[in-house]
């Protein structure tokens, strides 16, 4: 078996640029399987056999799974978030963990204004009415001239919040690192969480998890919202207290919710979020669309490279901060 072996277990990962780009430097690129194969432990580590990277996607690498990959070098994630990654083991084992920063932001910023658009005017109990024999005509609120607020402006924020501008939406945003050039030149109001809470009709989250953010979003949070406000995440599934978000949506007081992360991943069928026809669901897709594919498969596959040649790409690598020596 090559010593230098990559698996893609990446969504789409089967076929695209990367493989060509890593075979002409001497790897041996193994196809992934269906899309939530991975999420199971078991078959994770069986994948990972004999690899010595692999492109990632949302699966869980978990310190089971890290332990019983002797030979695993470099985890190289199609996206920039790398929560479901047990860093801590990854840091004990040597192994890095790089991401794709840049390739998928306006991916993420047009699903978050897909959903936004399909929740506010009613998706999905629109569609299923008429799948059902419902014949409503019910109106819904107006899109333009409401308050989006953005809860993180960074890249991703700063897409959603110009698209948001060109729908003739308001946006207000909670950004501890503002750009203030991006902020004056879009008109953009900077406000507290609270008050973020309470003025916005619509508020979509895109901030980053971390220990201070996971639960960010909880019963406190929910109830602070502006009633018969929309809440939207497409960034990270913890960030958000789930079963605080259910209550709130069966009280009514959020109006609805759309949503493309989730604490457990794939989303169990069993969730009530499942069940609420005021609730539009997608599964964790949000960054993947054909362009971000493929700039993101060709920068996993230029990371590894990079890496195997005993280069340092310190812009993509998010672990083994201020070690030296690193060596495949």
């Amino acid at each position: 078996m090559s010593s230098l072996r990559v698996k893609c277990c990446a969504i789409g990962s089967n076929e695209g640029p990367h493989k060509p780009i890593l075979e002409a430097h001497g790897f041996d690129v193994s196809p992934g399987g269906a899309n939530s194969e991975y999420y199971v432990e078991e078959n994770l580590i069986e994948a990972l056999q004999g690899v010595s990277a692999v492109i990632a996607g949302a699966e869980p690498y978990t310190r089971k799974v890290l332990l019983a990959s002797p030979g695993l070098r470099v985890i190289a994630r199609t996206g920039v978030g790398y929560d479901a990654i047990d860093l801590a083991t990854c840091d004990e084992l040597g192994i890095v963990i790089a991401t794709t920063p840049g390739v998928n932001h306006h991916a993420v910023a047009e699903h978050t204004i897909a959903m936004l658009m399909g929740v506010g005017r009613g998706f999905p109990d629109q569609d299923q009415r008429v799948r059902e024999g419902r014949w409503q005509r019910i109106p819904y609120p107006r899109i333009m001239g409401t308050t989006l607020g953005l809860i993180g402006l960074g890249r991703i924020g700063q897409a959603v919040a110009t698209r948001a501008v060109g729908l003739g939406m308001q946006v207000v945003a909670c950004e501890p690192f503002p750009d203030m050039d991006f902020v004056d030149e879009w008109g953009i109001e900077l406000v507290e969480l609270n008050d973020l809470l309470a003025q916005s009709d619509y508020v979509s989250i895109h901030s980053p998890l971390l220990p201070e953010t996971r639960g960010l979003m909880n019963a406190a949070r929910f109830s602070q919202m502006k009633p018969g406000s929309v809440f939207i995440n497409t960034a990270r599934g913890a960030l958000v207290v789930e079963q605080d978000l259910i209550a709130a949506l069966e009280s009514g007081h959020i109006r609805a919710a759309a949503l493309d992360v989730f604490e457990k991943e794939p989303l169990p069928v069993s969730s009530p979020l499942t069940k609420m026809s005021n609730v539009l669901l997608a599964g964790h897709v949000a960054g993947l669309d054909l362009e971000s594919q493929r700039d993101t498969l060709t920068m996993t596959a230029e990371t590894i490279i990079a890496l195997h040649q005993g280069e340092w790409p310190a812009q993509c690598i998010q672990n083994l901060k201020g070690q030296t020596g690193w060596t495949w």
